[in-house]
């Protein structure tokens, strides 16, 4: 299973500022632990962020959401959308969606 991880803040970008090393840290944690493939923020940044996770079934993806220092200091808020994937690009298909 993919997840696409769209970060919407729901406060003022001088107030989310407060809580980025927080952020940062928790993206570096699932990052290593292979969770997170690819991070980044929107262009406007004042929108938020994504990510594309995968590894990991519904429930958990909800549960790491949910410890985002973001969303823990009520900043920010996560929708999550869930894929199976169908098709990969050869070159990403071992990691995107072993197994096609």
């Amino acid at each position: 299973m993919l997840h696409l991880l769209h970060l919407r803040y729901t406060a003022a970008e001088d107030e989310v500022a407060l809580y980025i090393a927080g952020h940062v840290a928790y993206l570096e944690r699932h990052h290593a632990a292979g969770t997170f493939l690819i991070s980044g923020q929107t262009v406007p940044t004042s929108e938020g962020g994504a990510i594309i996770a995968h590894g990991v079934d519904r429930d958990a993806i909800e549960r790491i959401t949910a410890e985002d220092p973001f969303v823990t200091s009520g900043v920010a808020e996560y929708t999550v959308t869930t894929i199976a994937p169908g098709r990969a690009h050869p070159a990403l298909a071992d990691v995107l969606a072993p197994g096609l």
